[in-house]
């Protein structure tokens, strides 16, 4: 058993607190998450108060090393990547976390 939350289980919350129907939260999750995913996929930014900011940032192209034969170079081409950073409340909710209780 994973302690995982999944899109289901938001959906479950969801439904669970407002009693809307499943099909409609369910819905309504996935075309927030299309939203979200449309707009880094375009290049832009999410912010999302009390909660945090989903950045593109581009990662340069660089030299690596294959592990497996590391006397071999490998180009790693210039790359998008999203960085998440935690919004003020969702940073204080971390710091009361206990860590050794996972």
């Amino acid at each position: 058993m994973s302690n995982n939350l999944t899109k289901r289980d938001i959906v479950l919350d969801i439904y669970e607190k407002t009693s809307f129907p499943q099909k409609e939260v369910r819905e309504t999750v996935q075309l927030t998450l299309d939203a979200i995913a449309n707009a880094l996929a375009e290049g832009r930014n999410v912010e999302l108060r009390n909660f945090g900011v989903f950045e593109v940032q581009i990662r340069k192209s660089r030299i690596g090393r294959n592990p497996n034969k590391p006397e071999t170079d490998v180009v790693i081409p210039k790359r998008a990547v999203i960085k998440f950073k935690a919004g003020k409340e969702l940073k204080a909710a971390l710091k009361d976390m206990d860590v050794d209780a996972i």
